[in-house]
């Protein structure tokens, strides 16, 4: 099985969910304070990372647009190939690095 990774990340499309999120500056703040606000109401790293994770799949899936046939059958395989635990685990970082 070959390993396919991404300029650091577990492939393309979760480096270009993370490269889009940092981006935008408005982006960027949001989902810092959010991740602050979920590391302050979980009770343990791991929780907070799973927090953090689902609520970024739900947040970003939610905006899909809706479309229908091939284009969201692509948008829809390229969004589950998102490591969301991962991009958890980046902006959750940032935080502990702060403390």
């Amino acid at each position: 099985m070959t390993t396919k990774t991404y300029n650091g990340w577990t492939n393309y499309e979760t480096w270009n969910v993370k490269l889009w999120l940092d981006n935008e500056e408005s982006t960027y703040h949001y989902w810092t304070g959010r991740t602050r606000q979920i590391w302050d109401d979980s009770d343990t790293p791991d929780n907070a990372k799973y927090e953090l994770s689902e609520a970024l799949k739900d947040e970003i899936t939610d905006e899909v647009p809706e479309i229908t046939g091939m284009f969201a059958d692509l948008i829809g395989a390229a969004l589950g190939e998102v490591n969301w635990y991962e991009i958890a685990e980046s902006y959750l970082d940032g935080i502990t690095d702060d403390c």
